[in-house]
């Protein structure tokens, strides 16, 4: 049974529960109502929560409709705990509004970091349903300029040699990498500004077995099966349990 399944027939139980008299003036009465009350509102909740559709992920458009506040913060919730980024759209405009929208679409729930190489990055951004990575493997979007470095806690996206090439692949730098990716185009469009030491837990063993990076051309598989190849093939690999904006 689904999840939202589960939760329509919780629902449904909850609130046909028979109900004590209301003249019943009992103890036990009441007790009883206090008791269905509080069924019917975790019942209610259950159901709101697994009831509530993100945006069709597999439409792009339907997506990529808003501009991005001048600043913002999205703190992720991970295998190895929380932590928050502070995004400046200054940095890399175009880069930010994706971000953005993939945030308050829920894209990066329950997404892998695939690719964490010791003293180098940290990379995420292919979703767990196939439908939807292949959905967006075309969706490449125009280069932002650098105009900050990749420092320390800075995320970017990952991109080919060739020009316009980003999509939804980002890194996070778990060191200060300006030397070696800032001559090379790669634009940070946000930095951790709370919880920076969970990146520095995250499992790092698979190094670039557990798929690679986009310029490897080794992905094929995640594309075909999402979760489920890491799953079979990497179990250890640290994840994203949800990524949400914040005040």
């Amino acid at each position: 049974m689904s999840l939202r399944s589960a939760a329509i027939r919780g629902f449904a139980q909850a609130v046909t529960v028979p109900d004590a008299p209301r003249c019943d003036p009992s103890p036990r009465a009441w007790r009883h109502r206090q008791q269905r009350s509080a069924r019917f509102l975790i019942a209610a909740a259950l159901y709101l929560t697994q009831c509530t559709r993100p945006a069709n992920l597999t439409n792009p458009d339907t997506v990529l409709s808003a501009t991005a506040p001048a600043t913002f913060r999205a703190r992720f919730e991970t295998s190895q705990g929380p932590f928050t980024v502070e995004v400046t759209r200054a940095w890399a405009p175009i880069g930010t509004d994706r971000f953005y929208n993939l945030v308050r679409a829920r894209f990066f729930d329950r997404q892998k970091f695939f690719r964490v190489r010791a003293r180098f990055i940290a990379q995420f951004g292919l979703h767990p349903e196939p439908s939807v990575i292949m959905a967006w493997k075309g969706r490449a979007m125009p280069d932002d300029s650098a105009r900050t470095s990749n420092t320390r806690g800075t995320l970017a996206y990952a991109m080919l040699t060739t020009p316009n090439t980003r999509t939804t692949q980002i890194y996070i730098n778990l060191v200060d990498n300006s030397a070696q990716l800032d001559p090379q185009g790669f634009a940070p469009f946000g930095r951790i500004v709370d919880g920076i030491d969970v990146i520095d837990k995250l499992y790092a063993e698979y190094d670039e077995r557990a798929g690679g990076g986009m310029r490897a051309g080794n992905q094929g598989p995640i594309e075909r099966e999402g979760n489920a190849w890491f799953e079979r093939n990497f179990p250890k690999l640290d994840y994203i349990i949800t990524v949400r904006l914040v005040r």
